[in-house]
């Protein structure tokens, strides 16, 4: 290892490094003179430890990844505010021997005063060292010790200002970065839970500032300021929550806002409340430096930067003050307050970017900074963009997106915009702007000019990628995807469009400067449509998990049942219908394609990309649509131009492939219609003489006599809810389905995503008819890739699999606007409750509650099927024998409870197991406590909250987020989606205020204070406090937890009173009292 005094001689250019090791170039030693030139030899008797060789040798893996890197920063125009390239000089200083040391404390404090040549008088500061050093925890630190000094020294003469000397300032450059720094200074001037100032986030501000995420919004007492109606810092605000809450400390500054502080505003509040003033430009201490930006160094009590942003240097952090009094504070509030030991290649770097930073040309570099983002925002106006806050004058500025909308009104988010100019080759971030409620979901953009301005930028440049931007974005179609909590804004682009604002990207980039010149590769790195590429014939490789069911959709053939090593006909679209290619697709095998092209072999690469990457427009009527993925597609070699039948290259009754609305037209197929037959005698479960032999109360329900409850409805609510319930749910369809085409199938007669269902898991979801009303809501488990297992509700169990088989035997319509299409018929449907299916014959039996786990791990097994058990998932489902009963267990259930099982037996031995729970202290339940646990816990009952006589569908109930409307086709889509842009009203809970009132019943009407009836009652029952809780149907501006209305319960048997014929003592019927709830209960710890 070299000394660091020979790395020192070699950064100031005394000699050149070329080997390994050194030996002296003289043949004797003079302690009275220079050591003299060094030279690296290679000695390879010498036995040691050290690494040699380049990074490429060593590591190739990762000398790839940064090339790939490099290429990308040279390729990309990259708009981040808070990004910019680092010259390469500050590159080189980064990664100096100064890395392999540890270096906590400071240099001497009489360091501060000196100036620099001072600081590099090597024979002064060496002796200095040795006679006085002690402020270090390690030796060895004598020129960490210069290189502190020097960087302190740079940047109290870069950042002196304001009647304020370099000498008169105290400057610490140890922080890692901004963060840091900032806590830094907390921890020096403030006590947790003082009040701190700092500016909304949401409006600008930044996450140190006072964010209830960050640790400076967990410790102390946050007030936060915005800006007002004009779109500036709302000084007068500011002031005035000064004077009322007294805060210790004001900090100014922000990471969004476009316009420059008014610091002596700032000094002048802070002075009347004496409190800290903090000035914080971590964004803009670059164009601070350059004289583009004013600055607070000594107006400011302390003045905290981060060195990477605008400054154009290492990644770090710089804290000055003006006060002597707070100075050492601050230093050991960075160290040991703060972090550990410096990073001393990062302050050596750091003083090659100071020196930088002192030139004019950097002075020239911030203030076209500047120029460029106000032309930005001129220009992004001019083609109909907001610019939020109606400008900038900094570096930055933002882009509001709200008036960019889709067909159901949602607006552009500002993550999709970021994403979708990423894809195009800009990048920026999303951002929020006022009027936003929430961090996670701003509709703004913001955009930086930095480093582009460091390429070389200027007028024609911003002109030309302004409308590069423009173009995108008001290209882009917002939509939104159902959420379990809200909506999820997406969007997408014209094919065409993104990848022409990608081509223009590409050639604005290479137009300006780069100093980090690299190779760049192709697919999947960088890839573009080229505008002059031929038409010639290509083979593609398509390659991924998810190949199968992506070519599915994307080609005409029947991909799904192509054998592995066979080659079909096929055809490629574009949304239009028009034709791209026709080609052959060979199945290679599992999960690998190769498609033979016979024209257009780039586009079409290039089109099957980008429905991989899901941004691009496959259905102009339907932007939600895109396919399964993501795939590989890379170019293999020239397609042998093989003869295609091009009439057997489309399978006419395909339900769904990209431009088949503009192309096939067949014969009509009928609407399923269904009659339920009518029968005398109610059927019974396998568990029917045991409920009678235990004393159950036995009611009709779905066509069965069945248990509506042993003890009480509240003594088994509270038994699951605290303990254990057993259920004989054996009356439900158990329906299997077998074989190749089982998971296409039942991904298009169902809403939830199939294909990404795993094996082992279950999902919630619902068969539609074509008018988009559920014919039932069901669970799907996947037992193996190609076996799957449903349970249907009773009620619907005939018509299910009427209807099922109907559509498998493509007798019935599935698609009213291709009323033809069909689906393959390549699996096999098995009732598993009939004795045909045998020793595979399965029905239902619910364990539920806390307790639920511990029973079922009472019974003997083997130790692999209770670990199973005991890892077992919510929604997980396993096959295990426990005690001698073959079983299949999932992790599931319809009462809220977390820990519950559906436990699938043999019929012939269901009564046998339901009685072996009970000795194992499970309480047995009837329907009427399954219907008051799942009311509680806001589940949906078929007849009730789904379907009935209101036609309600899942996005009504509250369950939208298991209609997965980005699938390209499923029965009833079309329909559901125009349903949703017409809701008005949703299911909601209620519970009455009055414990004893009178209970609601299904069709009772909800009023609200007016007397309007603004609901209907869908159930109701008992919660586990005795009170009624139910569902309504009510309009959405009633819907918001704690409104509260009036129920006329049990409506039915109200008379009508003329209220004027009223006399003295006559009973007028009158609303009980209701209270909305959350949708759903907050889930116990």
């Amino acid at each position: 290892m070299l000394s660091a005094a020979c790395w020192c001689a070699v950064f100031r250019g005394r000699f050149s490094l070329s080997a390994h090791n050194f030996v002296l170039q003289s043949g004797h030693f003079d302690p009275l003179k220079p050591i003299g030139i060094l030279s690296m030899v290679t000695r390879d008797s010498v036995n040691d430890y050290l690494v040699r060789g380049a990074l490429a040798d060593v590591d190739p893996d990762v000398a790839d990844l940064i090339r790939h890197e490099t290429a990308r920063q040279a390729h990309y125009l990259i708009m981040v505010p808070s990004e910019s390239t680092v010259p390469e000089a500050v590159r080189e200083a980064l990664s100096a021997p100064f890395h392999n040391i540890y270096a906590e404390g400071y240099p001497l404090e009489s360091t501060r005063a000196l100036d620099e040549a001072a600081i590099l008088d090597y024979p002064a500061r060496l002796s200095e060292y040795r006679r006085l050093a002690n402020e270090r925890y390690y030796k060895g630190a004598e020129y960490a010790d210069i290189v502190e000094a020097l960087g302190r020294r740079r940047a109290a003469e870069v950042f002196a200002a304001n009647g304020y000397t370099p000498s008169q300032l105290y400057v610490n450059v140890q922080p890692l970065s901004g963060a840091p720094a900032n806590n830094a200074v907390y921890t020096a001037l403030l006590a947790v839970g003082d009040t701190v100032m700092g500016m909304d986030l949401i409006q600008g501000g930044h996450l140190t500032h006072g964010s209830p995420v960050n640790r400076s919004g967990k410790f102390y007492n946050i007030v936060s300021y915005g800006i007002n109606a004009d779109g500036d810092i709302d000084y007068d605000q500011m002031h005035r929550l000064a004077q009322e809450h007294q805060p210790k400390m004001i900090i100014g500054g922000y990471s969004s806002f476009p316009y420059q502080a008014d610091w002596a505003k700032y000094r002048e509040i802070a002075d009347s409340v004496g409190a800290y003033l903090l000035a914080d430009i971590a964004h803009v201490a670059g164009l601070v430096a350059g004289g583009a930006y004013p600055n607070p160094v000594g107006i400011a009590d302390v003045v905290t930067f981060t060195t990477h942003k605008t400054l154009n240097g290492p990644r770090g952090a710089i804290i000055i003050t003006h006060r002597k009094d707070l100075s050492a504070k601050i230093d050991r509030g960075v160290f040991p307050g703060e972090q550990g030991g410096p990073h001393v290649n990062q302050m050596t770097a750091l003083c090659v970017a100071l020196k930088i930073a002192k030139t004019e040309r950097f002075s020239q570099l911030q203030h076209q900074t500047v120029t460029n983002a106000g032309r930005l925002a001129d220009k992004l106006a001019a083609r109909g963009l907001k610019i939020a806050y109606g400008g900038t004058n900094t570096h930055l500025l933002n882009v509001d997106l709200t008036a960019i909308k889709g067909a159901d009104g949602t607006s552009l988010s500002g993550e999709m915009a970021a994403s979708l100019l990423d894809l195009a080759g800009v990048v920026a971030n999303r951002q929020t702007i006022p009027g936003d409620t929430s961090p996670l979901r701003p509709n703004g953009l913001r955009l930086g000019t930095p480093w582009i301005t460091q390429r070389g930028f200027g007028a024609a440049q911003i002109d030309a990628l302004a409308d590069i931007i423009a173009d995108l974005l008001l290209a882009a179609h917002p939509y939104s995807l159902h959420g379990r909590r809200r909506p999820i804004m997406k969007a997408k682009v014209p094919f065409d469009v993104l990848h022409d604002c990608r081509a223009r990207v590409r050639d604005l980039a290479l137009s300006v400067g780069i100093d980090t010149p690299v190779e760049a590769d192709g697919y999947p790195h960088f890839h573009y449509l080229s505008a002059d590429a031929d038409d010639s014939p290509q083979a593609l490789i398509i390659g991924g998990d998810k190949a199968d069911i992506f070519l599915h959709y994307a080609l005409t053939c029947d991909v799904l049942g192509l054998p592995a090593g066979e080659s079909t006909p096929t055809a490629l679209h574009k949304p239009d219908g028009e034709r791209i290619a026709f080609g052959t697709l060979t199945h290679l095998a599992s999960g690998q394609y190769r498609l033979e092209l016979n024209a257009n072999g780039h586009y079409a690469a290039m089109w099957l990309r980008s429905l991989s990457d899901a941004y691009v427009l496959i259905d102009p009527d339907d932007p939600a649509a895109r396919l399964p993925g993501p795939v590989t597609v890379t170019v293999a070699d020239e397609a042998t131009q093989q003869a295609v039948d091009e009439s057997a290259a489309y399978m006419p009754s395909k339900p769904y492939f990209i431009g088949h609305k503009a192309l096939l037209k067949a014969a009509t197929l009928p609407h399923f219609a269904w009659k339920a037959p009518q029968t005398d005698a109610p059927l019974t479960t396998p568990l029917h003489a045991l409920h009678q032999r235990i004393g159950a109360k036995m009611v009709p329900f779905a066509g069965y006599d069945m248990p509506v409850w042993y003890s009480s409805v509240m003594d088994e609510h509270l038994a699951v809810r605290n303990h254990a319930g057993i259920f004989d749910v054996a009356h439900m369809g158990v329906f299997d389905f077998t074989g190749a085409g089982a998971a296409e199938f039942l991904d298009n007669v169902t809403t939830n995503d199939v294909h990404g269902l795993a094996v082992g898991s279950s999902h919630y979801t619902y068969f539609l008819d074509v008018d988009g009303v559920p014919l039932d809501d069901l669970m799907i488990y996947r037992l193996a890739d190609d076996r799957f297992m449903a349970v249907v509700n009773a009620s619907n169990n005939d018509k299910n699999w009427a209807w099922l088989t109907a559509v498998k035997r493509g007798e019935v319509c599935i698609d009213p606007a291709h009323p033809a299409h069909v689906l393959r018929d390549d699996f096999t449907m098995r009732d598993l409750r009939l004795p045909s299916a045998g020793d595979e014959r399965r029905v239902n039996i619910a364990l539920q509650g806390p307790q639920s786990r511990d029973i079922l791990l009472k019974m003997a097994a083997t130790d692999a099927d209770k670990a199973a058990i005991s890892a077992l998932m919510w929604a997980g489902v396993v096959h295990v024998t426990l005690d001698d009963y073959d079983l299949i267990i999932s992790r599931t259930g319809y009462t809220g409870e977390r820990v519950a099982y559906e436990i699938f037996v043999h019929p012939e031995r269901a009564a046998d197991l339901f009685e072996r729970f009970i000795a194992l202290d499970a309480i047995p339940c009837g329907l009427a406590s399954r219907d008051s646990l799942r009311t509680e816990a806001g589940l949906p009952l078929y007849g009730h909250e789904l379907a009935g006589d209101l036609l309600l569908d899942p996005a009504d109930a509250g369950f939208a987020s298991y209609v997965k409307l980005w699938k390209p086709f499923f029965v009833g889509k079309s329909a559901h989606v125009q349903r949703n842009i017409q809701r008005d009203a949703v299911v909601i809970r209620f519970r009455l205020e009055n414990k004893r009132g009178r209970p609601p019943h299904q069709g009772d009407p909800l009023v609200d204070d007016k007397g309007r009836v603004v609901g209907i009652v869908t159930s109701c029952s008992i919660d586990s406090e005795g009170y009624q809780l139910g569902q309504a149907y009510v309009k959405t501006g009633y819907a918001k937890e704690g409104v509260s209305l009036g129920v006329f319960a049990g409506a039915e048997r109200i008379k009508a009173l003329d209220v004027a014929e009223a006399s003295m003592g006559k009973k007028i019927t009158t609303p009980e009292r209701v209270s909305v709830l959350s949708r759903f209960p907050r889930r116990r710890r």
